[in-house]
């Protein structure tokens, strides 16, 4: 089984929607057996938080759930378990790189690297713009990549 994780600052907004996301795809591939989606925060302010709610209504909006799903931080055990873990922005990333134990940096990794035209480019914080529909629709945009990547 292949563990992916989603990290973002809070864990409420961003990775949790790739999580759920993806999980769902996952799902209707009949893929959950060999994928396991997690999503974790590199701050610790919103641990035991469920996704916010802009999260959780955009993905209502297009029949994903969220169920079950609460804020945690990434911990040192994440970087061995995890086979990917993708940040949804540069700072995201630069966090997980100063938090990963040695030997373990390679597993991390920029979303939007993999989308043509968008490489190095981070998903903005709809905690901030308030734009979830932004976030979920450049979730999408880099799903087929992602789905690609975790096949090779």
């Amino acid at each position: 089984m292949k563990k992916i994780l989603f990290v973002c600052m809070g864990n409420i907004c961003r990775s949790p929607m790739a999580e759920a996301v993806f999980r769902n795809q996952f799902e209707k591939q009949g893929k959950s057996a060999v994928f396991n989606v997690d999503s974790a925060a590199t701050s610790r302010w919103e641990v035991g938080n469920p996704p916010h709610h802009g999260t959780r209504k955009i993905l209502k909006e297009h029949g994903i759930s969220t169920k079950g799903m609460y804020s945690r931080q990434v911990t040192a055990d994440d970087f061995y378990t995890a086979d990917y873990i993708i940040g949804m922005d540069r700072e995201n990333v630069e966090d997980l790189l100063a938090l990963a134990p040695a030997g373990t940096e390679n597993k991390v990794r920029l979303y939007l690297d993999l989308v043509p035209g968008k490489e190095g480019q981070g998903i903005p914080d709809p905690w901030y713009t308030g734009n979830f529909q932004e976030t979920y629709s450049l979730i999408q945009k880099g799903l087929p990549y992602w789905l690609t990547f975790f096949e090779e």
